[in-house]
């Protein structure tokens, strides 16, 4: 009943039920948990179940008319088109529907000036608060006056200002790396170390040159080589690395898969078997990484839990609660790249 005779209307349900139309509202409109304080158990039951019945729907404009919220958040990423930015806010999103709220997402191309400019774009639309997957570690365009009254969390990455994040331990994750290939018996090593402003890279290289160094096996500056999160990147790198036969590493660790991939592309055209005469690791094992040619170790990063963990950390802040940074553990997914048997 109602199809074909416009929207549905509180006030309509209201004169169905015989009710005055803010008992209506306070049930529709109003917390679950709150029909009870909003009208009797057996009128609040009455009232949803004629909505339901109608298909109404709230308008979000008008509740967020009365509470002055929007009940809607912004995700900042570098790019969706990233299968690793693309699983965390899917993750974000899925959070966001449980709290009751929308998400959307905007890119910034890791650009600084895109940054400070999709950020005033953002809450210009009068979101309740912010996910900000796209940070650098300066934290520089996070700086902005109306950031100091906008709630926000970090997600995949972190600043070395403190700011509250949810990120993969990727020191850790690195020093997995670096604990596997030790003990295939590989002291001749190499980086691709990804972008120097992003953390996942940073963090990444550093956990796994850390514990080549515990073991004695400092890398020269020469084996760390910077690049950007993609096949690209990591092909320019690898044929860096690899190009002098004379002085050619055994083992390589890309601190990103997409670059790994790259990695693995310069090993081939090099004459060079992957897994044999190279090995290489790369990091967040994505879907890709165990249905290539050569299946590829990779750190295991909870891409999708960082966005859900992102989010309910939000829905506290936002409620006034003090929230604390979290650290999700890795896990290291060995496979054939690295010399692992065939199962």
């Amino acid at each position: 009943m109602g199809a074909g005779k416009g929207p549905v209307t509180l006030q309509g349900i209201a004169e169905r039920l015989g009710l005055h139309v803010s008992t209506v509202s306070r049930v529709l409109n109003g917390p679950r948990d709150g029909s009870a304080r909003a009208a009797s158990g057996d009128t609040a039951r009455r009232i949803r179940d004629l909505a339901d019945e109608l298909g109404y729907r709230p308008n979000p404009l008008a509740t967020g008319l009365r509470t002055r919220r929007s009940n809607l958040i912004g995700v900042l990423v570098p790019r969706l088109s990233e299968i690793v930015m693309a699983t965390v806010y899917e993750g974000a999103e899925e959070a966001a529907a449980a709290h009751g709220l929308s998400a959307f997402v905007t890119n910034t191309h890791d650009d600084p000036a895109l940054q400070r400019e999709r950020i005033a774009m953002v809450l210009a639309r009068r979101v309740d608060g912010l996910v900000i997957g796209d940070a650098h570690l300066d934290g520089a365009a996070l700086d902005l006056p109306a950031l100091r009254t906008t709630p926000f969390v970090l997600v995949n990455r972190r600043t070395g200002a403190g700011h509250t994040s949810v990120t993969c331990d990727d020191r850790l994750g690195g020093r997995l790396v670096a604990e596997h290939l030790l003990e295939l018996g590989h002291t001749s090593v190499g980086v691709i170390a990804g972008e120097p402003f992003a953390s996942t890279g940073a963090d990444r290289t550093e956990g796994f040159v850390e514990r080549y160094r515990e073991a004695g096996l400092p890398l020269p500056a020469r084996r760390v080589v910077h690049s950007a999160f993609d096949t690209v990147g990591g092909r320019r790198a690898a044929f860096d690395l690899l190009h002098r036969a004379e002085d050619r590493p055994t083992a390589l660790f890309a601190v990103n898969d997409f670059a790994a991939i790259g990695a693995a592309g310069a090993v081939r055209d090099l004459g060079l078997r992957l897994g044999r005469d190279l090995a290489l690791a790369g990091f967040n094992d994505t879907p890709l990484a165990a249905e290539l040619p050569v299946p590829l170790t990779s750190v295991h990063s909870p891409m999708a839990e960082q966005g859900r963990r992102a989010v309910d950390l939000l829905v506290r802040r936002m409620a006034g609660e003090e929230i604390e940074s979290e650290v999700l553990a890795p896990r290291l997914m060995v496979r054939e790249s690295t010399g692992a048997p065939r199962s």
